[in-house]
């Protein structure tokens, strides 16, 4: 398995490691309702160093990019970024990304840790002819420190100041002494930043968010990233969204606003016609947790439809989960019934996230 610059601190903080697509990632410390707590209310940091960062440079970089994801990419200025997608000519998605733009000739892509190569492959066969491509997720170590508490403890041992930061901006600091690309994005629902820093360097700075928060920040592992991310309905590629499913499928029509990006046409045509699926919402109303893979039934106990994300919300306290069923059952209120390894378990569809922290 692949290691990322921080693993002998997960052994010495005794982490359990697990496989996560090839590599070697902590899934939990202190336990996961335990994790998942501390950033609802405090603070955590996460080693996100597995994702993979993929720069395009050069007068047309711009227009590379633009071909690659469905958000407008004219709409960033220097030192702003966006979630994304990148779609196949089918508009199947290839991935769910941010973009940043660094400036008009220099954008950063930031993909899913089991998607890298497949990523890197396509954006360079697709736009390589139009600008330098280089894949330094290598050469990158990211951390993630979210939570209440997250932006003053990152403002504390920063030169600058980056709790003015607005949502989806980043900005150059030396945090911890380290020099950084701190941005106000996140995978958890709630505030706080994502920790750019060279790889062999990235041990030092999370060093120095833990020894700053001691008491109040907690090193966090998958599994709580997992249920944070949940509850803040944020999909998970591999599971709620896949080269199977398209952006308007999965909800995500809010980042097709592009043009002449590739999926365009097929997905302006799902517009016009109709969906036929959608990725919902729901939460359990009788005993019962729904797990990735378990078929959404009709009343006959036929499949309908599968679920795609399902565990506790620990801070909701109910059990929730997502899943794809026929367009006629995606309104709020509609009843669902879930095939828990043969027992049926009545669920019900319900729109926005599970949870949203307090502005």
């Amino acid at each position: 398995m692949k290691q990322t610059p921080l693993y002998g601190r997960h052994q010495a903080l005794g982490a359990k490691v697990i496989d996560f697509g090839g590599w070697a990632m902590p899934v939990q410390y202190s336990g996961i309702l335990d994790e998942h707590r501390a950033v609802r209310e405090s603070a955590g940091i996460f080693d996100v160093s597995h994702m993979g960062e993929v720069w395009f440079r050069g007068p047309r970089a711009a227009e590379a990019v633009q071909r690659l994801v469905t958000n407008d990419v004219g709409k960033l200025a220097d030192g702003g970024a966006m979630y994304s997608c990148a779609c196949r000519p089918s508009g199947g998605i290839v991935d769910d990304l941010i973009v940043y733009r660094a400036a008009a000739d220099d954008f950063l892509i930031v993909v899913n840790a089991s998607n890298i190569d497949k990523d890197f492959g396509w954006f360079r066969d697709q736009t390589g002819s139009l600008c330098e491509i280089v894949n330094l997720s290598d050469e990158t170590g990211l951390l993630a420190v979210q939570g209440p508490r997250a932006v003053a403890l990152v403002q504390s041992i920063s030169d600058r100041p980056v709790a003015e930061l607005r949502a989806f901006t980043y900005r150059e600091a030396l945090v911890g002494g380290v020099k950084t690309q701190v941005a106000r994005t996140g995978y958890t629902g709630e505030d706080g930043f994502e920790l750019f820093a060279p790889a062999n360097e990235v041990a030092k700075l999370w060093d120095a968010v833990l020894d700053a928060g001691a008491g109040d920040c907690k090193p966090i592992g998958l599994g709580a990233r997992d249920t944070l991310r949940l509850e803040a309905r944020l999909s998970l590629y591999g599971n709620d969204i896949d080269e199977e499913h398209t952006p308007h499928e999965a909800g995500l029509t809010w980042v097709v606003k592009g043009k002449g990006f590739l999926g365009e046409e097929a997905l302006a045509k799902q517009k016009a016609e109709g969906l036929k699926r959608k990725l919902v919402g729901f939460v359990m109303k009788e005993r019962g947790t729904a797990r990735h893979g378990y078929n959404i039934v009709g009343e006959d106990g036929a499949a309908i439809g599968v679920v795609t994300s399902g565990s506790l919300g620990p801070t909701v306290g109910v059990n929730i989960g997502l899943g794809y069923v026929p367009t006629a059952l995606a309104q709020p209120g509609t009843r669902l019934q879930i095939d828990c390894r043969g027992k049926s378990a009545a669920a019900e569809v319900v729109s926005g996230p599970f949870y949203k922290r307090r502005s």
